[in-house]
């Protein structure tokens, strides 16, 4: 329990003595569930192909109103919140000095601890790095792909965003008295965001898309999960990260930065790389690519 609430945590210890302990944060309609298949590599490499110097004493949680973590019962958790929450709960399980690492919801809950917590958060990285377009001029063919994908996002794709930020209350019911419902609302992003080639079949299996959907239809999350939508669009800190940080840049991510926008915000920038293949839930459609992400980022912190 944490500030009044149950958090429910997947913690892996390294059998390597020197490993670096990482939080890692999932998002929105995400779970605990993406990062099944890069737990063993992260937190064992020599296991698979990797060095003992890699390795992490990984600690996943569950965001508050999320799969078997409690769902608040009173106003005020947004990312901020979360992220203070997040810096507490390493130090009880021994790790004072920590990195973090998120996509999503979980990369602003990672930025926010690398603003907050610079006194013993060692580095972050992310996979949808938060950014604002910065400079606006001379834009280079990937700026400009990605600043229309920006405008395709907020024009079609943003629908359930505006919903879940504004009345989370009143699409949670529909979504939790209807298991399609609730798959329909959920598969339609993974469908979007994934780099299926059309059909998110394509890079994950039916059992594993319906493995996390279970961890909203199960504990009956959607109202409270699309309350974090409502608690933080409108708190989010602009704040400039000053800790060390990296992120990785996935082609079919939802919001994509250059380098040079990066650098704006997290002032830092030790790591950045954009690959060829890959979209939103990174460590679940492309599990051995992320791991090598996480891995050549962390490097350079250790």
């Amino acid at each position: 329990a944490i500030d009044g609430v149950g958090i429910h945590f997947i913690h892996v210890r390294s059998p390597h003595p020197n490993a670096m302990p990482l939080v890692m944060t999932h998002g929105w309609p995400g779970s605990i569930v993406e990062f099944q298949k890069v737990i063993e590599p992260l937190t064992n490499p020599t296991a698979h192909g990797g060095d003992a110097a890699d390795a992490f004493h990984l600690v996943c949680p569950t965001l508050p109103g999320y799969g078997y973590s409690d769902k608040p019962s009173r106003n005020g958790w947004n990312v901020q919140r979360i992220a203070k929450a997040w810096s507490e709960l390493m130090p009880r399980l021994g790790y004072k000095r920590y990195a973090a690492q998120g996509g999503d919801w979980g990369a602003a809950v990672t930025t926010c601890i690398g603003i907050q917590d610079t006194a013993n958060c060692i580095g972050i990285h992310v996979n949808m790095p938060l950014v604002r377009p910065d400079p606006m001029t001379d834009l280079t063919e990937q700026e400009k792909s990605a600043l229309a994908g920006m405008q395709y996002y907020n024009d079609w794709d943003s629908g359930y965003s505006k919903e879940q930020s504004t009345r989370p209350q009143t699409v949670g019911y529909g979504l939790t008295d209807s298991p399609v419902g609730q798959m329909c609302w959920i598969l339609e992003k993974f469908w979007a965001w994934t780099d299926c080639d059309g059909h998110p079949e394509k890079v994950l299996t039916r059992d594993e898309l319906l493995d996390n959907v279970m961890m909203y239809w199960l504990p009956a999350a959607a109202a409270s999960s699309g309350r974090l939508y409502w608690e933080s669009f409108r708190t989010m800190p602009p704040d400039p990260v000053t800790i060390p940080s990296g992120c990785s840049v996935f082609p079919r991510e939802i919001f994509r930065t250059s380098k040079r926008w990066a650098e704006k915000r997290y002032t830092k920038l030790v790591y950045f790389n954009e690959l060829s293949k890959g979209g939103h839930f990174a460590a679940f459609e492309q599990p051995e690519t992320f791991v090598r992400e996480v891995r050549s980022c962390f490097k350079l912190m250790r």
